[in-house]
Parts: structure tokens; C-alpha cells; sequence
């Protein structure tokens, strides 16, 4: 005979509250950056961090917010140029980039705790299977395309039983050409503002970043056919 907990279904009420509260902190969040969307360009940002000692925690800070409502890594990534310039720039973009990624990945996982099971999303589930059996390869694969939101692939990753380990690692690789090419611009945009041509090598920099980003798809679903082996 099995013995009932009689404090279980508190506990358990307790989670689905926690949950519930979470979604909808993170929707309130999310609206409110749509409403206010016209505040936020990197010029506004530029200005209310750039002149605080702690500039790099307060972007770091911003960073991870920003991640978990949808806010385009392309704005901070610039944004970071305009501050730190190009190599401090890339170093603070991914360390927050790789935070935002960590943790809107965890809230997924803590909100859905195996509500949701991928086989019952017919667009989603088969592709995010092949991300969960790929392993980091596959993370550093989907990470790459710039036509999924960064928000979107934390979260949806997220549903998924990928190791943190592997995730964190796909992630970090996956971002790094589209962030180096964020950043270079914004610094070459600095730069190009004080004047002279200081500003042409962290330009051609960001288009060797942004072309190596686009490449790489393309190469890995080449060789991907070749192989025989499904994506």
C-alpha cells in the first residue's frame, strides 16, 4: 500500500505558484519593453552606462535582462563597442551574452519541469530533439543562425535534456562570430566619430566576424548532405 504525503500537495501548489509568478514576471517584462521599444537604441544606452565607474557590471547587469525579454543582442553588442571599445567590448558582450544564455535556459527548465514534452510540439519538438541529442556541436550549430532570436533559443533549449555543460559550450561558440561583428561595428562607429580612419580595422574585422557567421551553416549543412547523416 502506498502512503500519501500529506505535505506534497502543498509543496507542489507552492512550485506551480513559483512558476506561474516567473511567466509572469517575464511577460510583464516583455511587454514593457515592447511599449517603451522606441527608448531603447544604443545612443539612449550609451549614454545612461557609459558615464558610471561600474560600467561593466551595470552592462553585464542590463545584459542578462535584456536577454530574457527579447531585446536584440545586435543593440548590445554595439552598445558595448560605443562604450569599451573592441577588445574590452567583445570580453564583457560575451560574458554577458553567455550569462542572458544561462540563465533564461535555467528559467525554461525550472518553469516547464516536465509539463511540456517535445514530442507533443510537431514544428518544434523534432528540431529541438536533434539540438538534445547533438549535443554542444548542435547548440554552437543553432546558435549561428541569425534568424532565431537569441530569447527564443535560451528558452526553447531550455525544454530540452541538453547538459548544462554542453549547452554553456555550444553557446559560447555558437555567439562568438555574431558578437565580435556586433561589437566591431560599434566601435568602428566610435571610432569613425572622433575622426581620421582608426575606425577601418574593427570595420573589416566585423565583416570577417559577420561573413565567418554566415559561412559556417552553410559549410556544416553541406557536409551534413554529403555525410548521409540527419541533422
Amino acid at each position: 500500500m502506498t502512503l500519501s504525503c500529506p505535505r506534497s500537495a502543498p509543496i507542489a501548489r507552492l512550485r506551480l505558484a513559483g512558476r506561474l509568478f516567473v511567466l509572469a514576471l517575464l511577460a510583464a517584462g516583455a511587454i514593457g519593453v515592447w511599449l517603451h521599444r522606441g527608448d531603447l537604441d544604443p545612443s539612449t544606452l550609451t549614454s545612461a552606462i557609459a558615464h558610471y565607474p561600474a560600467a561593466p557590471l551595470i552592462f553585464l547587469a542590463l545584459h542578462v535582462i535584456a536577454s530574457l525579454l527579447f531585446v536584440p543582442r545586435t543593440m548590445l553588442g554595439i552598445v558595448a563597442g560605443l562604450i569599451f571599445g573592441l577588445w574590452w567590448g567583445v570580453v564583457w558582450t560575451t560574458l554577458g551574452s553567455l550569462a542572458g544564455a544561462v540563465t533564461g535556459f535555467l528559467i525554461a527548465r525550472y518553469v516547464n519541469g516536465g509539463l511540456i514534452d517535445l514530442e507533443s510540439l510537431p514544428r518544434f519538438g523534432p528540431v529541438l530533439q536533434r539540438a538534445e541529442a547533438g549535443g554542444w556541436r548542435a547548440v554552437t550549430m543553432l546558435r549561428l543562425v541569425p534568424l532565431i532570436p537569441h530569447t527564443l533559443s535560451n528558452y526553447a533549449l531550455g525544454l530540452t535534456r541538453l547538459s548544462l555543460g554542453g549547452y554553456t559550450v555550444g553557446s559560447l561558440l555558437g555567439q562568438m562570430p555574431m558578437t565580435i561583428a556586433y561589437v566591431s561595428f560599434g566601435a568602428a562607429g566610435e571610432r569613425a566619430s572622433a575622426g581620421g580612419h582608426r575606425w577601418l580595422v574593427p570595420a573589416l574585422i566585423g565583416g570577417a566576424a559577420l561573413a565567418l557567421s554566415l559561412l559556417l551553416p552553410r559549410l556544416h549543412k553541406n557536409r551534413v548532405a554529403a555525410s548521409g547523416k540527419p541533422r
